[in-house]
């Protein structure tokens, strides 16, 4: 049997300090057949041969620097010193498919204006969710504080109407909240609630105004607008676990009348199915609008926290098989808390 270990150092590897990405995740995603439309990372390259801008900070005198990978990695020292003596937020976070869906500050929604100028969100800080790869580089994640959002109303090549997509994120399990919506995903291209199903977006959380899992949360959940869902019930799921690890990897994918939710451990094991099956009723078809959220909901819902390090959306309907060597090269990158 070919062990997960041995996965890991085929899908993903490092040596010398160096990341040698042998099939990172848009690879992996690729020769399944169901290609990257969205990658967005502030801690690494999601393509082996990526060496593109991953992010830009932009420092408190409105001065800019992108942020590129370094064998792979994100290179955190030249931001440590362009931000040295000041304070940075992450005013992008580039998109490296190449379809150019980058994701900028959330414009104003239906849910309210933001807390930010012209009515905007917040910018997250560039300097506050410090993490290692491989136990020596340290890179940034995505703080999301309470009003702090990101968005892209005119994305290229995301699932729209019953299209099928996957997505997945590596989160920070310990950092959440009850506040809607800490999403990543699909979302309505008018920053506005449209309607039940016109949404396909990971969530991570404990809120329990809609649906819920087993214990009292975190749970990773779908929001398909108008409701969080945990399996096919509008309410509780308890297939659905609460989530305990430090770096989550979630994972949400659908296909007409059929969708999962998986999940695991950022930093060892394999994935496990918490729901995959059909709809909820009402959401069948389901009629997505192809925006692109980080942060809130889709209606510019802002009162949610968490913090993201990288993900992805897709064109097609993944395999369990593709999603699971996708694990096992965030396993081999080897995500901590210290160096």
């Amino acid at each position: 049997m070919f062990s997960n270990y041995k996965l890991a150092r085929t899908v993903g590897l490092f040596a010398s300090g160096a990341y040698l990405a042998a099939g990172a995740p848009c690879d992996l995603y690729a020769s399944g057949g169901t290609p990257c439309v969205a990658a967005h990372s502030t801690t690494r390259s999601l393509y082996s041969n990526y060496s593109g801008n991953l992010y830009q900070v932009k420092r408190a005198d409105g001065t800019t620097l992108n942020i590129t990978p370094t064998s792979g990695i994100a290179n955190s020292a030249a931001q440590d010193t362009f931000c040295s003596g000041s304070t940075c937020v992450i005013s992008i976070i580039y998109d490296q498919s190449g379809k150019g869906n980058h994701l900028t500050v959330a414009p104003k929604g239906s849910a309210g204006a933001g807390p930010g100028a012209g009515g905007a969100d917040n910018l997250a800080s560039a300097t506050a969710a410090p993490v290692y790869l491989n136990g020596t580089h340290k890179v940034y994640g995505v703080y999301v504080a309470s009003g702090v959002g990101y968005r892209n109303n005119n994305a290229v090549g995301t699932a729209k109407g019953d299209a099928a997509q996957g997505i997945y994120a590596v989160l920070d399990g310990t950092h959440y909240n009850g506040g809607c919506c800490f999403d990543y995903g699909n979302a309505e291209t008018n920053s506005a609630d449209t309607g039940a199903a016109s949404m396909e977006a990971l969530y991570f959380g404990n809120i329990n105004v809609w649906g819920t899992g087993a214990g009292s949360g975190p749970w990773i959940m779908a929001d398909m607008e108008n409701g969080l869902f945990s399996g096919q019930n509008a309410k509780n799921n308890a297939a659905d676990p609460s989530i305990n690890h430090r770096f989550v990897t979630a994972v949400l994918k659908g296909q007409p009348n059929n969708w999962a939710i998986r999940g695991g451990d950022s930093t060892t094991g394999s994935l496990s199915t918490f729901y995959s099956g059909v709809r909820p009723n009402g959401y069948n078809p389901m009629k997505k609008q192809g925006a692109i959220i980080l942060g809130i909901g889709g209606d510019n819902s802002h009162g949610a926290v968490g913090t993201f390090y990288e993900g992805v959306m897709t064109s097609g309907f993944p395999t369990d098989a593709t999603e699971n060597s996708v694990q096992a090269n965030i396993v081999s990158a080897h995500y901590s808390t210290s160096g």
